[in-house]
């Protein structure tokens, strides 16, 4: 199994006041997010004690929003799965529910013609099919789109 480690990087609103030292941390931290302190330093020519000042002050922010692992399991299969709510449900309710599914990697609130957008991970199709089945009994769920991934670039 590879693992790649990244840190998930979430800009809360378009203009956070981000100087070009910020910036290239956040664009060092997008591409390899084990990258030590004293390496940062190194590349946007900081001390490695500014460099874990500015990389706090950016999660106190919430400029960071979460530190994760993205794992890359082989052969496993990966899907988007496209959302309706019901009208009558909050959105952030069946996002809440969905989190918590089994195979559910990554769920978005989105626009446009569906509400909610789900990454699901599996090792095998029967249970990408499951995980789909499962989103259709939550409460709330309308409608589902789902697409099998079949190639990942990078």
């Amino acid at each position: 199994m590879n693992v790649r480690f990244f840190k998930t990087i979430v800009m809360i609103m378009p203009n956070f006041n981000l100087d070009e030292k910020d910036e290239k941390i956040l664009n060092i931290l997008k591409e390899d997010g084990r990258a030590s302190f004293v390496k940062i330093g190194k590349l946007v020519g900081l001390s490695e004690a500014a460099v874990r000042r500015r990389i706090q002050n950016l999660i106190k922010r919430g400029v960071i929003k979460r530190f994760t692992a993205e794992v890359d399991v082989g052969r496993g299969v990966n899907a988007i799965s496209l959302i309706s709510v019901a009208p009558s449900t909050p959105t952030h309710d069946v996002s809440e529910k969905l989190r918590n599914l089994k195979g559910v990697e990554v769920v978005y609130e989105i626009t446009g013609q569906y509400d909610i957008a789900v990454i699901i991970s599996a090792p095998n199709i029967a249970e990408i099919n499951k995980c789909i089945d499962d989103i259709r009994k939550v409460n709330g769920v309308a409608n589902t789109n789902s697409i099998i991934i079949l190639r990942v670039l990078r």
